[in-house]
Parts: C-alpha cells; sequence; structure tokens
C-alpha cells in the first residue's frame, strides 16, 4: 500500500483517525534512536529511513536513483508495518529481537522476514524499537549491505 504523501509530514498527517497517535509515536522513537548517517524520507513512496545520498552516492542497488534504505514504516488495511533490513541481514540482531520480543508485547510477534506487524495499536513495544534502532550503526549497515551484495565465491 503507498502512503498517502509526498513527503514525511503530509504521510504523518495523513492517517486513519485511528492510527494517528501510534504511527507518529513510533516514527517518533525510531528518529529519536536513528544513529548518525541516517534520516528520515520517502522510500519507494512511503516513510523510509536510509542513508542519503550524500553519505551513500550508490544509493540502493536495484533502484540506484533511491537512498538505501533501512527501515520503514507503512499503514496498511489491518496493521502498521515496520520493515527492518538490519533483521532480514544479521542472523545475531534477528535472534536478540525475537527473544527480546515477548518481554516488551503481549501479543505474539507477527513477522515476516523484515517486516514486523502490529496489529493491535495499544500493544507496539516502542521502547524495544527504540533499542533496535539502536543496534546498528550507519557504518555498519553500509558494510552488511555491501557484503551481502558480494558474489558468493564457488
Amino acid at each position: 500500500m503507498k502512503a498517502n504523501g509526498t513527503t514525511v509530514n503530509e504521510i504523518l498527517t495523513n492517517l486513519p483517525e485511528d492510527r494517528v497517535e501510534p504511527f507518529n509515536k513510533l516514527h517518533d522513537i525510531i528518529v529519536k534512536n536513528l544513529p548518525k548517517g541516517f534520516e528520515a524520507a520517502i522510500s519507494y513512496g512511503g516513510l523510509g529511513y536510509v542513508i542519503p545520498h550524500s553519505l551513500y552516492p550508490a544509493g540502493y542497488h536495484c533502484k540506484p536513483s533511491e537512498p538505501l534504505p533501512f527501515a520503514g514504516l507503512a499503514s496498511q488495511k489491518g496493521s502498521i508495518n515496520f520493515y527492518h533490513m538490519g533483521i532480514y541481514s544479521d542472523p545475531k540482531l534477528y535472534d536478540w529481537f525475537v527473544s527480546e520480543y515477548p518481554k516488551h508485547s503481549q501479543q505474539k510477534l507477527d513477522m515476516g522476514k523484515s517486516c514486523i506487524r502490529f496489529k493491535k495499536m495499544n500493544d507496539i513495544p516502542y521502547k524495544l524499537i527504540g533499542e533496535l534502532m539502536k543496534k546498528m550503526s550507519a557504518k555498519d549497515w553500509i558494510n552488511l549491505y555491501e557484503s551481502n551484495l558480494k558474489p558468493k565465491s564457488k
């Protein structure tokens, strides 16, 4: 689902009424805990947390005109979805998150590869998401991203 807006502020204000508060709170927690080098931006038509071209001129290999994505936030039909590429790319970070999640939420973890779905707005683990955002520096993300791009030797 494409976001309703073409700027970060438009996306944050053009949400269903019941999503405005939790979505904005989640965005604020993410931004507050983003390490230096990341920024909130429009990424693939939605709200993303990216490494800008000024720090990583090559951009995203699938679409170099886009900044290097790291995380994202979307209001979908039945949930608020949070995307974190570090979880997808780093098994240790994934294991940490999965083991910490039950300590922060009574809801069962609803997660795809990099997508965490929050269906109950009153049980979003804001503190855990803040901790997650601090776990990987921009430099670490670039290194991990590039190491996963290199062809595997035979």
